[in-house]
């Protein structure tokens, strides 16, 4: 494939998953991570010919100009688009498949001192959100979805929602690409924490009933002490619906 077909894909990319996008002479001048993902291409062209030295200063030069650390390294599949890019760090040893979507702060970074497999693998039409941690020799299976600030440290399955620290596996994700364009619903994430909160609460009010059948004096409590229960309750339950406490 020749270079100006991955130019013209990696455009109708950006057109496809950013809203924002105008005009092709915007998206050519104004998208730094378009022009991240171009320098790359030539560092690892140099990479994979020896030419070392050189392929990691284009790759500085990149970093100097975009704010997108790329090590010449590492492999990248088509149609990979960076939004925004500020921040992104990937790894000398990653491996990135099609139609992958980066937001920007994104590190996909390395966990040992030792020259093997040390980055993430990254499977075609994945999604990791802003500021999202993937460390590790792990794979992210295909068409998942990482919540924005996840750190994650263990195998993803495919089509999976991710959140948290660490990232937990929290459901399945929906169709990633809707009408050829990226479905931008990643605010639309579980909260793992506050689910494990609900199921507490229920825990603890069948306790409470199951107390109360065989105890029915302990139903007699006081004014003040009901009023307090309820107070928490309700700081609880603001809680799970993601107001804070």
């Amino acid at each position: 494939m020749r270079w100006w077909e991955y130019i013209r894909e990696d455009i109708e990319a950006a057109f496809a998953r950013d809203p924002a996008a105008r005009s092709t002479w915007e998206v050519l001048t104004c998208y730094p991570g378009l022009h991240a993902i171009w320098m790359y291409r030539i560092a690892h062209w140099l990479w994979v010919r020896n030419l070392k030295w050189l392929a990691r200063f284009v790759s500085h030069i990149a970093r100097w100009l975009t704010g997108i650390e790329i090590h010449p390294g590492a492999k990248i599949g088509r149609r990979f688009f960076i939004d925004h890019g500020m921040g992104v760090v990937i790894g000398e040893t990653t491996e990135i498949g099609d139609d992958v979507t980066l937001y920007h702060g994104v590190t996909l970074g390395g966990t040992t001192w030792e020259k093997t497999k040390r980055h993430p693998t990254i499977e075609d039409g994945v999604i990791i959100g802003a500021g999202a941690k993937v460390l590790g020799p792990i794979r992210i299976g295909r068409e998942s979805r990482i919540g924005a600030n996840s750190v994650v440290l263990k195998d993803v399955p495919p089509h999976s929602t991710v959140v948290g620290i660490p990232g937990t596996v929290v459901g399945k994700t929906g169709p990633l690409i809707q009408d050829g364009k990226i479905n931008l619903d990643h605010h639309l994430l579980p909260n793992p924490v506050a689910e494990a909160l609900a199921h507490v609460l229920k825990m603890i009010e069948d306790l409470d009933k199951k107390i109360d059948a065989i105890h029915p004096e302990a139903q007699k409590h006081t004014e003040e002490i009901e009023k307090d229960l309820r107070k928490e309750q309700e700081r609880v339950h603001r809680f799970i619906d993601g107001e804070g406490i």
